[in-house]
């Protein structure tokens, strides 16, 4: 008898718009597999985008599948939510993997598919385990041993490729070897061996066949006819019933911290036209429409494509604005939208520490922006911070509690003459080193540090009405930024923790492999890292001169709006069709 957990995907699949159903006789069958919950993995747009791809070619059939409900601590077998299938059936168990911390249920939902662990010991038969998404062209190296094959950039030019390619009916061993020959982007760790100096640090990675000596990254040059959008609508999301539209991939703003505004340059914009007709799409299927990228205020015509009359009542959200792009139209858009809580992210407190991470916007434009919103009738504000950022001082953390101080001074006097006062929600995360950024070189703040810090802001507002502290913890923090700029080695950490059900503080005590070496040191300027076999396109010299640059708190012009002129950081020099 089937309990409520393994029932569940069932009565999901009942709620769901937009399923795509294929006969699975003669096909190559794939599970594509999200790491983490249902609604998690369905409000994310990138995992949708890739099941309608493998769908769109005729030979593939794709489903899906989820970390599932934990009862009573355990986790029950995984089964796909389109023909409730137990993943080990299919020929391909693909993972898609978009964060750290999501890196250890891959081992859990393997074992519960009944399949050994490390890739070395599951044999020559199918199913072959895939990953891909943004953490594994980040860095793949701790999930290393326990996946066959990664596929690293953007699935639109890698997909099709593989299915070229692939044949279920090969020995797993020589498909493998044949893939990594002929498909750019897909990395086999086993025909890769590294080796490490005394002291621990990488020495150099070996390619054991031949394979190319680093793997390229892939990305789509041009997103003008490649639409990305909601395929599947269902109220179980974050984003309930919303259609999600792309409008942008990367961010031109080069802010330190984030992955984003690196890895995906250059920035991306698709044109009005093409945003306009998926909006009119949308707007067939629901009257919620989320434009989602990592600057969508910077999209040219975003103001157009809000206020356009469509002959319905359209609510729009947005994924990110930036502080200083608000102005009349998008605060419209957000007051037609019956928006009740915007959020601004200043990222740091004080002006030193914007510069240092080169946010580029100041404390007038916080102020101003959460005022301009306030007077538009939205009543609710969520601000963002971290906290452990490089070079950071009490002061740094002081200057948080002294913004929202004054955030809540402009709002409240804005609040009271609209009859309403509402609540700012101040949102504190902790800072952790990510590859192919400026701070990839950075010790990571201790966790002792972080909840002081976090007990500075929390203690700093206790007093001030209608505001809200939340913060993550600093423990889940920590193993982000272990698994974040981890090798192959961090990769016996977490079998440990697979093993010991996820009991990280029992597990970093007992690991023959010390997890402060990852996390709490400071990488030497020449030092060789886990995920340089990865060519991003990006300089690691340039990277290392915006880490002196924010060191000095110097900060950096944004990506130009024609990058092709532009061979700062090596991205846009020379770049080919699908790099």
């Amino acid at each position: 008898m089937a309990t409520g957990s393994q029932q569940a995907p069932r009565g999901r699949a009942a709620a769901e718009r937009g399923v795509i159903r294929k006969p699975a006789a003669g096909r190559i069958r794939v599970a594509l597999v999200y790491p983490n919950l249902y609604h998690v993995g369905m409000s994310n747009l990138g995992f949708q985008t890739v099941y309608r791809l493998i769908n769109d070619i005729d030979h593939v059939v794709c489903e899906r599948a989820f970390l599932p409900e934990q009862d009573g601590g355990r986790i029950h077998r995984v089964l796909t939510v389109e023909s409730q299938t137990p993943i080990e059936d299919f020929d391909i168990i693909a993972f898609s993997i978009s964060y750290e911390n999501d890196a250890p249920a891959v081992l859990s939902i393997l074992e519960t598919a009944g399949l050994p662990l490390p890739a070395a010991q599951r044999g020559a038969t199918p199913p072959l385990v895939l990953a891909g998404g943004v953490f594994c062209f980040l860095n793949p190296e701790p999930l290393a041993p326990f996946i066959d094959a990664f596929l690293l950039g953007e699935a639109e030019v890698l997909v099709s490729g593989f299915f070229q390619i692939f044949d279920p009916s090969v020995e797993k061993q020589a498909i493998l070897l044949t893939l990594a020959r002929h498909v750019a982007g897909l990395y086999v760790p086993a025909l890769y061996r590294p080796r490490y100096h005394e002291d621990g640090t990488l020495a150099e990675v070996e390619p054991l066949a031949d394979v190319p000596a680093s793997v390229r990254r892939l990305m789509v040059p041009d997103l003008s006819d490649l639409p990305t959008a909601s395929t599947i609508l269902t109220p179980d999301t974050t984003f309930d019933d919303t259609y999600l539209i792309e409008v942008s991939r990367g961010c031109p703003h080069g802010c330190r911290f984030c992955s984003a505004g690196y890895v995906y340059r250059p920035p991306r914009f698709r044109p009005f036209s093409l945003l306009d007709r998926q909006v009119d799409d949308g707007c067939a299927l629901t009257d919620h429409i989320g434009l989602v990228g990592a600057a969508v205020s910077d999209l040219p015509g975003i103001r157009e494509l809000c206020g356009k009359d469509r002959g319905r009542e359209v609510r729009f959200s947005f994924s990110s604005l930036r502080a200083d792009a608000l102005d009349g139209p998008l605060v419209e858009a957000l007051k037609k939208s019956r928006v009740k809580t915007a959020t601004i992210a200043p990222d740091a407190g004080s002006e030193r520490m914007r510069r240092v991470i080169n946010k580029g916007i100041t404390e007038d434009h916080v102020v101003v922006a959460a005022e301009t919103l306030v007077a538009a009738g939205i009543p609710n504000l969520k601000v963002y911070f971290m906290i452990g950022l490089p070079t950071e001082t009490e002061a740094d953390v002081a200057a948080i509690v002294d913004l929202v101080k004054q955030i809540k001074h402009r709002f409240l006097r804005t609040s009271r003459g609209k009859g309403r006062i509402g609540e700012i929600t101040v949102s504190i995360s902790s800072f952790v080193p990510k590859p192919f950024t400026p701070f990839q070189w950075v010790s990571m703040d201790e966790v002792k540090s972080l909840k002081n810090k976090i007990r500075m802001v929390r203690t700093g507002l206790k007093k001030t009405a209608n505001v809200r502290v939340h913060a993550d913890l600093p423990r889940w923090a920590y193993l982000q930024g272990l698994i974040a700029r981890g090798d192959r080695q961090v990769a016996d950490i977490l079998m440990l923790g697979h093993k010991n059900r996820g009991n990280w503080p029992q597990t970093f005590k007992a690991s023959p492999v010390n997890p402060h070496f990852y996390v709490h040191r400071e990488r030497d300027p020449d030092e060789l890292f886990p995920w340089d076999f990865i060519d991003q396109g990006i300089d690691k010299s340039y990277l290392l001169k915006e880490y002196r640059r924010a060191l000095a708190g110097r900060t950096s012009a944004p990506c130009p709006v024609d990058p092709s002129k532009c061979s700062i950081c090596g991205v846009c020099e020379g770049k080919p069709d699908a790099r």
